[in-house]
C-alpha cells in the first residue's frame, strides 16, 4: 500500500511540475528569443534587456505592404487598447519590419501614427539587414520572412507572438482574421 501511494504522490509531483513548466498556458511553446540590439522609431537603441521582466507581444510588418500589415497592425492597435482596459500597461508592443532598407525610424513613426498608436509601449524596430531579420524571425520565432529580388513587397507570416517574462515566445495567435483578443488578454494575465 505504501507503494502505490508513493508512486501515487510522485505522478501527482510530476504532474504538477509538467503543468508549471508552461505557465498555464495551453498548447504553450518555449522558444528562447537571442539578444538583439535595434533601432526604434525614435532612433534609440532597443534591447532584449529592455524586456527584461516584462510580457510581450510581437508581430512582424512592414510599412509599404499591400495587404496584411495594416489590417494586422489595426489589429495589434486594438489589442492595445485592451490591455489598457485590463490595466495591462506594462505589457509592451515590439513590430519587427520584415523591409529595413525602406522602414527607417521616421517611415516607421509615421506608420504608427496612422494607426494612433501609443508609442509608450510600443516599440516599431529597424537598424539590421534583411539577412539579419530574415535569419532572425526564422531562428527565434520559426516564421518565414523573405524580401524577393523583384518587387517591394516581402513574405511574411501573420502571427502575433507572445513573449515571456524570460523572453522566451510561449505561444502565437493569428494577427490577420477572427484574431484571438480574449484568449491572447487571458494568456498575458496568466503570464504574470
Amino acid at each position: 500500500m505504501k507503494k502505490v501511494y508513493a508512486i501515487l504522490m510522485l505522478s501527482a509531483v510530476i504532474i504538477f511540475a509538467a503543468g508549471c513548466g508552461d505557465s498555464g498556458l495551453k498548447d504553450a511553446k518555449n522558444y528562447p528569443i537571442e539578444d538583439f540590439t535595434f533601432t526604434n522609431q525614435n532612433g534609440e537603441s532597443i534591447s532584449k534587456a529592455d524586456f527584461k521582466d516584462k510580457v510581450w507581444v510581437a508581430s512582424f510588418i512592414f510599412t509599404n505592404c499591400a495587404d496584411v500589415c495594416p489590417p494586422m497592425t489595426a489589429n495589434m492597435a486594438k489589442l492595445q487598447d485592451m490591455m489598457k482596459e485590463e490595466g495591462l500597461e506594462d505589457v509592451e508592443i515590439v513590430s519587427f519590419s520584415v523591409d529595413p532598407s525602406v522602414d527607417s525610424p521616421e517611415v516607421l513613426k509615421e506608420y504608427g501614427n496612422k494607426f494612433n498608436v501609443d508609442f509608450t509601449n510600443w516599440s516599431f524596430l529597424t537598424g539590421y539587414s534583411q539577412e539579419e531579420i530574415e535569419k532572425f524571425a526564422l531562428e527565434n520565432f520559426k516564421t518565414l520572412v523573405k524580401k524577393p529580388e523583384t518587387g517591394d513587397q516581402v513574405i511574411h507570416g501573420t502571427d502575433f507572438y507572445l513573449v515571456d517574462q524570460n523572453g522566451d515566445m510561449r505561444k502565437y495567435y493569428t494577427g490577420l482574421k477572427e484574431v484571438p483578443f480574449e484568449q491572447i488578454i487571458e494568456d498575458i494575465k496568466t503570464l504574470q
